[in-house]
């Protein structure tokens, strides 16, 4: 799924964010995901991915990939910092940490999730606790945390 992709479902989300605010929504593959700078919110969300090693090719799905996402409102101008973290083949040595491949399904749940995140860090509302599910795989692999980056950045739920 292309970053415009995330971009479009994450604009039709913002709608209902105040009016007068403009949204916009970026990728930081240097973020630090425990550590936002300062006047930055940090919200941290699980989903469902693919994972294709670009090595041997070997394809694996995660019910736990995880996107650590930044944000801040300043001026009227809101804006969202999201890393999608990576995973690494087992099955591979020397193989490279691998980008997640999220359906839009999915990506429309992470965002859901996430102005919900924006309305309570940046706005301070009381908006309750919504039951947003995305569609899970079939993950027979056990979570292996030397090939999880969110792991190695001691944010994975798993570890």
């Amino acid at each position: 799924m292309a970053h415009s992709d995330w971009t479009r479902i994450f604009q039709n989300k913002a709608k209902i964010l105040k009016e007068e605010d403009s949204w916009s929504l970026e990728f930081d593959e240097s973020l630090a995901p425990k550590y936002p700078n300062k006047g930055w919110k940090m919200t941290v969300r699980s989903t469902c991915a693919r994972f294709r090693c670009s090595k041997c090719g070997r394809v694996w799905a995660s019910n736990k990939a995880m996107v650590v996402f930044h944000m801040r409102l300043s001026y009227r101008q809101g804006t969202v910092k999201a890393k999608p973290l990576h995973q690494k083949c087992k099955t591979c040595d020397d193989g490279q940490m691998e980008e997640p491949s999220i359906s839009s399904g999915n990506i429309a749940v992470l965002m859901d999730n996430l102005v919900e995140q924006i309305r309570k860090k940046c706005y301070n509302e009381f908006v309750g606790r919504k039951s947003r599910h995305f569609r899970s795989f079939d993950a027979q692999s056990p979570h292996e945390p030397a090939h999880c980056e969110a792991c190695m950045q001691g944010i994975c739920p798993r570890s």
